[in-house]
C-alpha cells in the first residue's frame, strides 16, 4: 500500500541533468556530458561546473603518444529573463608529448568560448499540473513527449597565445552556433541533441552533432550515454561517452565519466571527474522582492516559502514508498 506520496524535481537526471522549468529545486547542470541543455539556470542564478580529466593519446601513423591532464570550467549566469543565460566555457590542458623526433611538453587553452543561449520553445510550460491522486494519470503515455524543447546558442571562440591543440591558421576570434533540442520521455529518460556549426570563417570550419541519453535511477543517481561526431578538413572523429552523476545536495552535484573515440589517428581515452555548484541566494532575494510579502522577507535564507514550494511543474515525478 502507498503510505507516502510526494513530488520531487528530477532535474539532475540529465546529462547534464534536465529541467522543465528554468529555476527548480534541484541543480540544472550540463555535466558530465559535452552536450548543452535547452534550459537555462534561471534569472540571476550563478552556476559553476568544473572538472579534472586525464587523457591518453596515441597516433599510429605519425608515431607519437601523449599523456596529460586538463581542467574544465564552465560559468553560467541567467540574465534578463528565465529563458536566457550567458555562458563561459574553458578547457586548459597540459601533456607530455613523445615521438620519434624527441620528447616535449605541451600546454594551452583547448577552448575558450563566450556565448549566450535562449530558449525558443518550451512544450511543458502549458501542461496540466500533476494529479496528486493518481499515479497512473501522471504516467500515462502521451504523444506530447515527442515534442522537444528548442533553444539556440551563439558564441565566439577565443584563440589565445601559442595554442598547440588547434590548426596554425586558426583565427583569434571565430563564431560558434548551435541548435539544441531536448526531449523528456516519462519521468526518467531525457534525450538532448546539439547541432553545431563551429569555427566558420576560418580555414577549417567544423560541423558537429552531440546526442545524449540520460536515465534517472532514483532521486540521487543518474547515468548517461553520449555520442559525438564532428567533421572538418582539419580533424574529424566520433567519440562515445558514458558516466554517472550523484546529487549531494539540492545545489551540488558530483559526476564521473569516460570517453573513447573510434579511430587510431589518434586513439583517445579520457577519464573525467567533476562538480557542479549553484549559487542561488540572489534568486531567492529576487523572488521574495517580486512577491512583495513582508513575511517572506523575515524568513531566514535558504528556507522556501509556500509560494516557492508550490511553484512546481511537470518535471516533478511522483515517488512511492510501500510498507
Amino acid at each position: 500500500m502507498i503510505n507516502i506520496k510526494r513530488f520531487l524535481v528530477v532535474g539532475f537526471l540529465m546529462i547534464s541533468t534536465a529541467q522543465y522549468a528554468q529555476y527548480t529545486d534541484i541543480i540544472n547542470s550540463n555535466r558530465p556530458g559535452e552536450s548543452m541543455s535547452a534550459f537555462s539556470v534561471g534569472k540571476t542564478v550563478i552556476q559553476a561546473e568544473a572538472g579534472l580529466y586525464g587523457i591518453k593519446e596515441n597516433h599510429t601513423v605519425l608515431d607519437y603518444n601523449a599523456k596529460g591532464f586538463g581542467t574544465e570550467l564552465d560559468l553560467r549566469y541567467g540574465a534578463f529573463f528565465d529563458q536566457f543565460e550567458f555562458t563561459l566555457n574553458t578547457q586548459y590542458q597540459y601533456d607530455w608529448y613523445q615521438s620519434s623526433l624527441g620528447n616535449d611538453t605541451r600546454n594551452g587553452f583547448r577552448q575558450i568560448t563566450i556565448g549566450a543561449k535562449y530558449l525558443l520553445y518550451d512544450p511543458f510550460i502549458k501542461q496540466d499540473k500533476p494529479n496528486v491522486y493518481s499515479w497512473k494519470a501522471n504516467h500515462r503515455f502521451s504523444w506530447k513527449q515527442f515534442i522537444p524543447a528548442v533553444a539556440v546558442y551563439g558564441g565566439i571562440n577565443l584563440n589565445i597565445g601559442n595554442n598547440p591543440y588547434t590548426f596554425p591558421t586558426d583565427q583569434t576570434i571565430s563564431p560558434k552556433l548551435m541548435l539544441i533540442t531536448q526531449h523528456h520521455f516519462g519521468s526518467k529518460w531525457v534525450w538532448v541533441n546539439n547541432i553545431i556549426a563551429d569555427k566558420y570563417m576560418t580555414d577549417y570550419p567544423s560541423l558537429g552533432w552531440i546526442s545524449t541519453m540520460t536515465r534517472g535511477f532514483n532521486m540521487r543517481w543518474s547515468g548517461f550515454l553520449e555520442f559525438q561526431a564532428y567533421k572538418s578538413d582539419f580533424y574529424s572523429d566520433t567519440v562515445f561517452r558514458l558516466g554517472t552523476a550523484y546529487l549531494v545536495r539540492e545545489n551540488i552535484q558530483l559526476d564521473a565519466s569516460f570517453s573513447k573515440n573510434v579511430k587510431d589517428t589518434p586513439a583517445l581515452l579520457l577519464a573525467n571527474v567533476g562538480m557542479s555548484w549553484r549559487f542561488d541566494d540572489n534568486w531567492e532575494t529576487n523572488y521574495k522582492r517580486v512577491g512583495g510579502s513582508s513575511k517572506k522577507d523575515k524568513k531566514s535564507k535558504g528556507k522556501k516559502s509556500k509560494a516557492d514550494k508550490g511553484k512546481k511543474r511537470k518535471d516533478e515525478v511522483e515517488l512511492e514508498k510501500t510498507k
